[in-house]
């Protein structure tokens, strides 16, 4: 008998086939889910996602790590690293140029200054058919442009004429007077324009012209003293002469502006950092103007004239060492360098070495004087000619004997009587040697000026021990060493001082940033020979000029006494290194009882005319001479010459 179901209790469901092993009837069967495949056993279980969950949040976890670390990379190991970069990128540096000192001679009148300046530039595109509606805008553009810049029409239009060009320079470094001129012409252009009826409309084609501005060097006086001022490269910096030698304190130091940018515009609210440029110092030259004028102007028609390779004068103030004038000829205009040779831009009166000629003897007789070896009034009788070691010397002429004093020796300019006058310096002639080279180097021959004036050259004096045969006898008529021109001018210098040498000197002082004027350092002095012996050398130097006999007749200035020596020496060619030519020179003071100035000129390889120093050389020396002492008002001294003996009588 079947138990009664308990109405409490719930049936449980079915039993799965694959448990029981019965098969569920047809009737009780579920229909199969569409396109789901069943699992095997028939048995359908339910896939837990908490996996899943794990995985995406470790991914998660993993990526917000990541960013993390970089954040405290970037914001605290690397942080100023990283602000370094932004600022680089957001802030812009700007260098401030600063404006190159002037150099101006003793008077300040300005040698060498800069100003503003404008490079020229264009943007063909603007002028291109398809924008101005004109198809020989570029040829009117430059047509306009060509007397302004005074540059060829058909080159302009050809840069003009590059439609897919942004940049082209069409002249470089012009002045704001051209600028000017340019952009008044735009207006009148843009007026034009305005006015034309729309119907036919008038197109500004100088719409794209622009300027670059910068500074510019000038030099006021062209060519006058190029060699002394040199010039600056293409970068503004000192590339010869003064420039470069003074470069450091006239090129001053430049300054910086930086400012905040964005998207390549500057940023008006951001702050900016501004370190101003310090102007370079102005430097004050001892040269006077209108002395280098006159000198430039002299040996520059020399050498035209004689058809010489080059000259130089120099023009010393005696009393100071002060170099009034240092001209060159063939010379250079530094503000146009494309149209100067590379051996016309330096500075030969100090760069070139050569053998001085009889210019040397007035150092010979110093040293005859200030040993005591003859006075002026010693007696020398010079032959025709005279065999020393390996050769036979002569005079510049042909002479019967002479019979000279020791002055005439100087007056006639005599080889042979230089040669037997400074034989008496020694007992033998080794010792000769030693002591008139000792006089040579306390001229200041085979060592520097004191200039330190780039490319300078010292010159070749050799040590006696090493002086050959024929360098002996030589020497002290000017042959077999070497000088430049300011060593030259010194030495006479020297002896219009007193005596007493004054190292050379070009610059007069300078003018800081603050306004402040800084004089230039004193400069060296040394004794050379006594007062004594320099006031004789004085007098005998006159006989020179003022004698009849004497050499130097074409120096003579009315109304001044003037001292002074003529030189012709055989001149050594640079090219060969053998002897070609002559080189002629003149060197004197004046007045040569009060001396003031000292003028010194050179011409070498004169092929035209006279080669002899006192022919060549002593006008030009007479045009220099009498201009500087007008210009420093130089008054004479209105005393007469000593006029010393220059010959004797035999037997007198």
């Amino acid at each position: 008998m079947t138990e009664p179901r308990d109405p409490r209790r719930v049936p449980r469901p079915a039993r799965p086939a694959g448990r029981s092993g019965a098969s569920r009837s047809p009737a009780t069967r579920r229909p199969a889910v569409q396109g789901r495949p069943r699992p095997a056993g028939g048995t359908l279980r339910p896939v837990s996602p908490r996996p899943r969950l794990r995985l995406v949040a470790l991914a998660l976890t993993l990526v917000m790590l990541a960013f993390v670390v970089r954040l405290v990379q970037v914001q605290a190991v690397d942080a100023a690293a990283y602000s370094a970069k932004a600022n680089e990128n957001r802030y812009v540096p700007v260098k401030l140029a600063a404006e190159r000192g002037a150099i101006t001679d003793r008077n300040g009148v300005d040698l060498a200054t800069t100003v503003d300046a404008y490079d020229i530039t264009a943007d063909p595109s603007l002028l291109a058919p398809d924008k101005l509606k004109i198809k020989d805008a570029p040829q009117q553009a430059a047509a306009l442009l060509a007397p302004i810049l005074d540059e060829s029409r058909e080159a302009l239009a050809a840069k003009l004429d590059q439609p897919a060009s942004r940049y082209v320079l069409l002249a470089r470094q012009r002045t704001p007077q051209v600028w000017k001129k340019i952009k008044d012409l735009r207006k009148t252009l843009d007026a034009k324009a305005a006015a034309a009826p729309k119907s036919a409309p008038r197109p500004n084609v100088l719409v794209g012209i622009f300027a670059d501005k910068h500074s510019k060097r000038v030099y006021p006086g062209g060519d006058l003293a190029a060699g002394l001022l040199g010039f600056v490269n293409g970068t503004g910096k000192g590339a010869g002469g003064l420039e470069a030698q003074l470069n450091k304190e006239l090129a001053g130091k430049d300054g910086k502006l930086v400012y905040a940018q964005s998207g390549g515009r500057r940023v008006p609210t951001a702050d900016t950092q501004e370190h101003p440029a310090v102007p370079g110092t102005d430097v004050q030259l001892t040269i006077d103007r209108d002395i280098q004028w006159a000198a430039q102007q002299a040996i520059s028609d020399q050498v035209e004239k004689s058809r010489a390779d080059r000259g130089y004068v120099v023009v010393q103030d005696t009393r100071t060492g002060q170099i009034l004038a240092l001209a060159n000829a063939p010379g250079f205009d530094p503000n146009d360098l494309s149209k100067a040779g590379p051996d016309r831009l330096g500075n030969p009166a100090l760069t070139d070495a050569y053998e001085p000629g009889s210019t040397s003897k007035l150092m010979s007789m110093a040293a005859v004087l200030e040993e005591g070896a003859a006075s002026p009034y010693t007696r020398v009788t010079v032959p025709n000619r005279l065999h020393r070691g390996d050769r036979l010397f002569s005079d510049d002429v042909d002479h019967d004997t002479w019979h000279l004093t020791l002055n005439g020796v100087l007056a006639k300019s005599s080889n042979i009587g230089t040669i037997l006058a400074t034989g008496q310096l020694g007992t033998t002639q080794p010792q000769a040697n030693r002591v008139l080279y000792s006089y040579l180097r306390k001229f200041g021959i085979g060592q520097p000026t004191g200039l330190n004036f780039p490319g300078e050259t010292d010159g070749i004096l050799a040590k006696p021990e090493k002086w050959n045969t024929s360098q002996q006898y030589t020497i002290p008529f000017g042959q077999g060493l070497s000088l430049n021109a300011v060593q030259a001018a010194s030495v006479y210098s020297t002896i219009a001082n007193g005596g007493e040498r004054i190292a050379p000197t070009l610059v007069r002082g300078a003018t800081g940033p603050d306004g402040r004027y800084v004089p230039a350092p004193a400069p060296a002095q040394s004794r050379v020979v006594s007062t004594k012996t320099a006031t004789t050398l004085s007098a005998m130097l006159e006989s020179v000029v003022d004698d009849d006999e004497g050499t130097g007749a074409k120096a003579k200035i009315d109304g001044y006494r003037v001292g002074g020596k003529t030189g012709t020496s055989n001149r050594v060619d640079p090219k060969t290194g053998r002897y070609h030519g002559y080189t002629a020179s003149f060197a004197g003071f004046a007045p040569a009882d009060k001396p003031r100035i000292t003028v010194y000129c050179a011409v070498q390889n004169p092929t035209h005319g006279s080669y002899f120093g006192g022919q060549v050389c002593g006008p030009i020396f007479q045009k220099v001479m009498a201009f500087a002492l007008k210009t420093l008002q130089v008054p004479p001294t209105g005393a007469q010459p000593p006029r010393l003996p220059v010959t004797f009588k035999p037997g007198e």
